[in-house]
């Protein structure tokens, strides 16, 4: 028995399929589904009626040449290719050349018909747009309970503002019944005080998001009172519910940043105007501080009390020096008086009268001279403890 590797097989059926007349260049007609358009500019998508689907691509070179419109979910469309094997994956797909649109797809037609409707009876006018709270305190959410929406959501929220409560009413967001949860949610939170709601989930074709195009939803968005907010798949996906939405985000992530402000960035930044007010502050203050000393400084030599006090000082300053000079030319004075004293007490008449010696007057004159006395004058002597009075009367010469 002989035995083949995967490879092998793969090579082989591709060859089969490739040298097969009428899969080598064919037509094929179906519902666009599953489109995405790749970074590297090629177009993945799928091709399905109600019989089965078929996977295709388009490559960059094929859509310059054929392919003359945005290709969508829903458009119902000739594509010509041809069948080949992808080996890695040993699948076969569509390698399309051209596309032609045919008509339109069921659901892309009833989504005109609802969009047309719902727009004529003013479920999507401006003028009905409730405005989204700039700083709500508590926001709810109608997503799925697991996936990558509901913890996208969560961790924009705890960055932005971790104060918000969250309040999730956990729906189904695809397949049957998640029309009737996603209408439910919306009217539960919209009775609990929310501040805004957030609808939505992540990307998928056209069939995956229907539910956000089902009229009651519609309707249920727009009846709330609470303003919602409507982020569905990617930013080319559009639902019927972003129309009637108070605002529409291109992603949930988005619908989040949108209900609620980076209170986060305003603390952090409100703290370096903090910061930076309270250094200019301090500067300032030291300056007048400066400036009130200085003027102080001024006003005190001005100050009259000041200055009475200064010459209060000053006069008591120059009390004390004429004082003490008084004192010091008293002093001199008095020494001077004293030796003065001595010397005139030396010079002194009354001085000398000791050892007997004495003082004469005759008429209160001195008597200097013999001849200045007469017999019969009334002589004054004058001698040491008192005086004498006598008359002459006798006078003789001395030779």
């Amino acid at each position: 028995m002989k035995i083949y590797s995967v490879g092998q097989i793969n090579n082989y059926i591709k060859n089969i399929i490739t040298q097969d007349y009428v899969l080598r260049s064919l037509t094929i007609k179906g519902e666009v589904s599953n489109c995405k358009y790749h970074s590297l500019g090629h177009i993945y998508f799928s091709l399905k009626d109600e019989t089965g689907t078929i996977p295709a691509v388009m490559f960059k070179g094929s859509i310059q040449k054929g392919l003359n419109f945005r290709l969508e979910d829903g458009q119902m469309v000739l594509a010509a290719g041809s069948v080949g094997v992808y080996e890695r994956d040993g699948r076969y797909q569509l390698y399309v050349t051209s596309i032609k649109l045919d008509g339109k797809g069921n659901l892309f037609e009833e989504f005109e018909r609802l969009k047309y409707k719902l727009n004529e009876e003013g479920l999507f006018d401006f003028d009905n747009k409730k405005p989204i709270p700039k700083y709500p305190k508590k926001v709810g959410i109608v997503t799925a309970k697991t996936g990558a929406a509901i913890q996208d959501i969560m961790n924009i929220a705890r960055r932005r503002n971790p104060y918000v409560e969250l309040f999730l009413y956990p729906a189904k967001v695809q397949g049957e019944g998640a029309a009737d949860t996603i209408v439910k949610g919306i009217k539960t939170l919209d009775t609990m005080g929310m501040d805004t709601i957030i609808i939505g989930r992540g990307g998928g074709s056209m069939e995956d998001l229907w539910a956000f195009n089902e009229e009651k939803v519609v309707r249920a968005v727009y009846e709330a009172n609470t303003p919602i907010i409507s982020g569905t798949g990617h930013e080319v996906d559009i639902t019927l519910a972003d129309y009637a939405a108070d605002l529409r985000a291109p992603t949930p992530s988005a619908a989040c940043e949108l209900a609620i402000p980076d209170i986060m960035s305003t603390i952090n930044q409100l703290d370096k105007y903090k910061n930076y007010f309270n250094n200019n502050i301090r500067l300032k203050l030291s300056s007048y501080w400066y400036r009130l000393e200085k003027y102080e400084a001024g006003l005190s030599l001005l100050n009259p009390q000041a200055k009475l006090e200064n010459q209060t000082q000053y006069l008591s300053d120059a009390y004390d020096r004429l004082k003490n000079a008084m004192n010091n030319k008293f002093n001199d004075y008095k020494h001077k008086y004293e030796l003065l004293s001595i010397r005139l007490n030396g010079l002194s008449p009354t001085a000398k009268l000791v050892g007997g010696f004495g003082y004469i007057e005759n008429k209160d004159k001195p008597v200097t001279d013999i001849k200045d006395v007469k017999i019969g004058d009334k002589l004054d002597i004058t001698i040491k403890g008192g005086r004498i009075e006598t008359v002459v009367e006798s006078i003789k010469d001395i030779e």
